[in-house]
């Protein structure tokens, strides 16, 4: 789609929040400051809202929320029952957003991501793109373990054959079309950073700069990375199944020639003590084992979660104004 046909697009900002306190204020303040930059340089179109999600905190975050909401119109609060989790707050805003949105932006609350990268976003919509993918230019921000793992995992996620984009978080736009096609995909073991560039619409890419987190401190815990870490490989990618396969094969070859040579040195006469041997075998067999056994395990648990069903989060309010009237539910 050319940027002729394109015409001004009504923008939502959906804002994912957990125990975020200390800086969904200040976040509302920045958020909303931009929309009315972007609407008053004729980027985006009147309506755009800045639609916050709240998945589940026990501070005083949705009440903040509520008190933002309640005395400006540019803001929306989507309060899930429960903690749901980071992919499926992120999911909720975006189906809920995309009734009334031509374009869907993506960022954190606590206001690390550069939203001056909006103006390139909205460059790249304009020019035919359906998604467009925030990317770090760097990780110096983080420490060494942190930026470590992610560039393992990522060479990880890339050798196991999963699309990923490294270095990039969420921090995304969607146009109403690519909303509508996420939609379809009803997977409970929600990994978006992996699922969407496989749905092949046109993309481009916005590189920016992390920025010092204004307030607070990172609610995604070690825990939380490692198990949206294992939700990615077992989500996107069978290979560590058929790597289990070839794993089996190569220990099969090793028994079959271990045993001959046992054979061998049985009928020469040559019976060596093989304390050391039989250890070490056993050992690694055992090792290889287990580890086959968990591999597995965590994909039988991905399919017992699957067929189950269950819904992928429960909207307990919403405060809303649109079409000039507030939607309270």
């Amino acid at each position: 789609m050319s940027e002729e046909q394109r015409s001004i697009p009504v923008l939502y900002l959906v804002v994912p929040c957990y125990n975020e306190e200390e800086v969904v204020e200040k976040s509302a303040r920045v958020l909303g400051d931009k929309l009315h930059r972007l609407m008053g340089a004729h980027k985006i179109a009147a309506g755009s809202k800045v639609m916050f999600v709240n998945d589940g905190s026990k501070d005083q975050t949705l009440r903040l929320l509520h008190q933002i909401a309640a005395g400006n119109p540019l803001y929306a609060v989507v309060s899930l029952a429960g903690n749901f989790g980071h992919q499926s707050a992120i999911l909720a805003g975006m189906m809920t957003a995309r009734t009334a949105a031509d374009v869907v932006v993506t960022i954190d609350a606590d206001l690390q991501q550069d939203i001056e990268a909006l103006d390139r976003f909205l460059e790249c919509y304009m020019a035919g793109s359906e998604v467009v993918y925030g990317v770090r230019n760097d990780r110096h921000s983080d420490g060494a373990f942190k930026k470590g793992t992610a560039t393992l995992y990522y060479k990880l996620m890339h050798l196991l054959g999963s699309r990923v984009i490294t270095n990039h978080a969420d921090y995304r736009l969607m146009s109403r079309k690519a909303l509508d096609a996420l939609a379809e995909y009803r997977e409970t073991n929600l990994f978006l950073r992996g699922l969407i560039p496989t749905m092949g619409f046109p993309s481009d890419v916005v590189y920016f700069d992390v920025k010092a987190r204004e307030a607070g401190h990172s609610k995604y815990t070690l825990g939380k990375m490692m198990t949206l870490a294992l939700d990615g490989i077992t989500s996107m990618s069978v290979r560590p199944l058929r790597m289990i396969s070839v794993l089996g094969f190569i220990v099969f070859l090793f028994s079959c020639v271990m045993g001959v040579i046992s054979l061998v040195d049985w009928v020469r006469g040559n019976n060596v003590p093989g304390y050391t041997t039989t250890m070490i075998v056993s050992l690694l067999i055992g090792g290889i084992t287990l580890l086959s056994l968990g591999i597995m395990g965590e994909y039988i648990g991905k399919i017992y979660m699957e067929t189950k069903q269950r819904p992928r989060y429960i909207i307990d309010t919403v405060v809303w104004k649109k079409d000039d009237q507030k939607e309270e539910q």
